[in-house]
């Protein structure tokens, strides 16, 4: 992309997003339906959705094409509260058989249950220093966009092109647009990226991100930590957006240095230097940009059964005669039908059964820390079944050693092993009849979590936290004598 000079009509080159870095440098063809042909750097794998495609590769008599690039991990249909094998659900223990075979036969890298290393796969991936700035990953989940934390384009994909990259480590993908969202300012006490995150997709609702990648900057990202970062990058699907990155900085360096499958010695100085030269330049040009205040996001909620429906605690659900239209006002009732609450009633106050910490949007190291250090000497409500649920082995091994996990006990919450957990029905972590969770996931669909008739909130763990403390969901400010 060039900008004309009109002093003296000469082409001057305009700077280049992140976005457009990396996709150039990975563009293998153009295709004749208008897509690009991807190289993609590190594919990961878990037991849910890659069974058919491993499946697809011995009966074309394939391998994988760089065994090297694929990492594989148990996470979703993993019970959390015990983790011996063989598992109560047949189906669970099959999956789990299938992923050591095919991770045995084709010679991918596998983070097993007796690793170690095992957890969510956008936990482990950052952790073992597998996700790196500058690269293209892809994997067969939804929230695989956690990863572009680190200034990495990452996509979710589905089962078929989970076998176009094994069998030829590229996929195909059609072009996007690049929007920026600038955050600037300090938040207040009691506000976290959880909060970020929800503010934008409802701002921006969930398919505003359709066709675009959403680049996260700004003060406040500046000033985030990288498991921050993850955690409002994890939801850009959410959205809508394909793929959500913040441009690497010395944060991202310091996380990753040292990590195993980090380069070291010289090999890490020259890696550096490269990670920087593929942040977006300072012109770069970009096809939209929004701009946010970090002092107006306040602690967010959902009310309804999308992300992008959602207030700020201390307001009132909405009413559907209030909706711009008659889509949005079908919806609100829809939603507000399910949800079992009233058209204008404060979403304060509404009584919580489940609170659930974990997930690979909030189910780090950094959350049961914040949480622990609010709770310690608390009680959950004896209305409310509570569970904190580490997102990989290492987060759990790393929090027994500060003693997180007997803070959580102490106060009433189930410590369980790693996993995905509650955050969807894939394993025994469900919610009964029409229980409403206090969720730090981020999905709160109908039946997302395991009943048909299941009610999730959407909230930041401290948020979470608040709701087991006091049976119902609240402004956690008021609870934990935060300033507002």
């Amino acid at each position: 992309m060039v900008r004309v000079c009109s002093l003296h009509r000469h082409f001057v080159p305009m700077g280049k997003t992140l976005f457009a870095k990396v996709w150039e440098s990975h563009a293998v063809a153009k295709l004749a339906n208008g897509q690009t042909q991807l190289l993609i750097d590190t594919h990961l794998v878990h037991e849910v959705t890659s069974p058919q495609a491993f499946g697809m590769l011995r009966q074309l008599g394939l391998k994988v094409a760089y065994p090297h690039r694929t990492f594989a991990t148990v996470d979703h249909i993993v019970p959390t509260d015990s983790q011996v094998s063989p598992f109560a659900d047949p189906l669970a223990e099959a999956m789990i058989q299938e992923l050591n075979k095919n991770a045995r036969d084709f010679g991918i890298t596998y983070f097993s249950l007796s690793s170690g290393k095992q957890g969510i796969v956008h936990v482990v991936g950052p952790e073992q220093g597998i996700t790196q700035p500058g690269s293209t990953i892809a994997c067969g989940d939804s929230h695989t966009a956690t990863h572009g934390a680190f200034g990495a384009i990452a996509f979710g994909i589905g089962t078929t092109q989970v076998r176009d990259i094994l069998a030829t480590q590229t996929m195909a993908l059609s072009p996007m647009k690049v929007r920026r969202i600038n955050v600037d300012g300090s938040l207040r006490p009691g506000v976290y990226a959880k909060d970020v995150i929800l503010h934008i997709i409802r701002l921006l609702g969930a398919q505003g991100g359709i066709g675009y990648a959403y680049e996260y900057g700004g003060s406040t990202f500046d000033g985030f930590s990288m498991e921050e970062r993850m955690t409002v990058c994890n939801m850009s699907i959410e959205g809508g957006a394909r793929c959500g990155y913040v441009n690497p900085d010395e944060k991202t360096f310091e996380y990753l240095k040292g990590r195993p499958y980090c380069p070291s010695g010289a090999a890490w100085d020259e890696a550096v230097a490269k990670w920087r030269g593929v942040a977006s330049d300072a012109d770069a040009v970009y096809d939209d940009v929004i701009n946010i205040r970090a002092e107006d996001v306040p602690p967010t909620v959902t009310w309804g059964i999308s992300p992008d429906q959602a207030v700020a605690v201390d307001q009132n659900v909405p009413k559907p005669q209030d909706a711009g239209s008659e889509a949005g006002r079908v919806a609100i009732e829809e939603a507000l039908e399910y949800m079992k609450l009233s058209a204008g009633q404060p979403i304060a106050g509404t009584k919580v059964d489940v609170a659930f910490i974990g997930s690979c949007t909030n189910g780090r190291l950094s959350d049961f820390r914040e949480v622990a250090a609010l709770i310690k000497g608390r009680r959950v409500s004896p209305s409310v079944k509570a569970i904190a649920v580490p997102g990989s082995q290492i987060v759990d091994v790393m929090a027994r050693q500060e003693g997180l996990d007997k803070i959580f006990s102490e106060a009433g919450f189930e410590w369980r092993g790693a996993g995905c957990s509650m955050c969807l029905a894939m394993n025994p972590d469900k919610l009964v009849g029409d229980q409403l969770c206090a969720s730090s996931s981020n999905r709160n669909f109908k039946g997302r979590q395991g009943s048909p008739t299941g009610r999730t909130v959407l909230m930041s763990p401290v948020m979470v936290a608040a709701a087991a403390l006091t049976g119902s969901i609240c402004d956690a400010r008021e609870v934990f004598a935060m300033p507002s």
